[in-house]
């Protein structure tokens, strides 16, 4: 662990007694379901790729624009997001609860490990170090505001001679983090054994300014990098009232965030879209070639081939299976406007 000579060891009942009145309360463990507010589930924050980067390609779709850059340590990635994922859960808790909300949560190191599917050992915690360091050093510049309309763009406004004012606001995923420890034995080693994490004050608010926070499924944490992503994209776009969605298959990479080109991305996709039907755990999707359906629906023979760029992806929740893969082309497009607005989810 850099710059800190700490043992990490499992502690006995009895230790994490004593540690825990050395130490004082934490928030942990979470006790309600993992959670995230839907504006960080709908766009592309975080990097797909366990490999070292510095920084992300620039998101500008027109109306919002997401640029990320790290440190040394490199950007954050969809491991990283656990810890906001669980620091988001704690703070839900302690709402829950009918405690006052804060930006600082603290949580034993251990909880959050078993809970997110980490064997509790030396080297996790030298990842958990590493990750808070990129969480703390990742800036994200961006024009989307937080207040009531979340995740929209800053318009700003437009002034009498027709130019266009707009604002760019720069944040990090964390403001400080601390680790707590106790020392013991003639030699002072130290034994860490709670973290402390401050939220940045972008997300404080986005989190508590009529943030809509939605439940993650058991499950989550046992899906790859490009699929907790997708769960992700599908968690906040099927809704209760349209629980089934297509989107443009090249637009899906763009919010998925993946730097594959787009022949790969559809195998990809092709490669665990099968998977027991539901690939993420309570949604699934189907890459389709709207030409071919087109032909499938009229008993026609498609001719041709179809560009890559015309690939449509269909996402829908369990309950509606078998109803958006018989006709995927009935299955309503996700609009352009819409992967900024709220809505209610299902299990919401």
């Amino acid at each position: 662990m850099s710059g800190m000579a700490v043992r990490r060891k499992r502690a006995t009942g009895g230790q994490m007694d004593m540690l825990q009145a050395l130490l004082g309360p934490t928030d942990s463990p979470l006790v309600g379901a993992a959670r995230s507010e839907r504006t960080l589930m709908v766009w592309s924050f975080f990097a797909l790729s366990k490999e070292h980067t510095t920084e992300l390609p620039v998101y500008d779709d027109g109306r919002v624009r997401i640029e990320v850059v790290g440190t040394k340590h490199g950007v954050a990635t969809m491991l990283d997001k656990d810890v906001l994922v669980y620091a988001i859960g704690l703070l839900q808790d302690r709402v829950a609860r009918g405690e006052a909300p804060s930006r600082t949560v603290s949580f034993r190191a251990a909880d959050f490990f078993v809970r997110t599917g980490r064997t509790v050992c030396g080297t996790a915690y030298d990842w958990l170090e590493q990750s808070l360091d990129r969480l703390k050093g990742t800036v994200v510049k961006t024009n989307m505001e937080v207040g009531d309309d979340e995740g929209q763009p800053d318009g700003g406004g437009t002034e009498r001679t027709g130019r266009r004012r707009g604002r760019t606001k720069g944040f990090s995923w964390i403001s400080d983090y601390e680790f707590g420890y106790v020392t013991e034995g003639s030699d002072g080693e130290k034994q860490i054994s709670s973290i402390v994490v401050e939220l940045h004050e972008w997300v404080y608010k986005l989190l508590t300014n009529n943030g809509k926070i939605l439940d993650y499924s058991n499950g989550y944490f046992d899906l790859s990098l490009l699929g907790r992503r997708l769960y992700e994209l599908a968690r906040a776009h099927a809704t209760a009232q349209a629980p089934s969605f297509r989107i443009n298959l090249e637009r899906l990479r763009l919010l998925a965030g993946s730097s594959a080109e787009l022949k790969e991305f559809r195998r990809m996709l092709q490669k665990t879209a099968g998977q027991n039907g539901l690939p993420l755990i309570d949604y699934g999707y189907q890459v389709i070639d709207p030409a071919a359906e087109t032909a499938r629906a009229v008993g026609a023979e498609k001719k041709g081939r179809t560009p890559l760029k015309a690939y449509e992806v269909v996402f829908f929740h369990k309950s509606v299976r078998d109803a958006a893969l018989a006709s995927p082309l009935d299955v309503p497009p996700l609009p352009t406007g819409s992967v900024a607005a709220g809505s209610m989810t299902v299990g919401g």
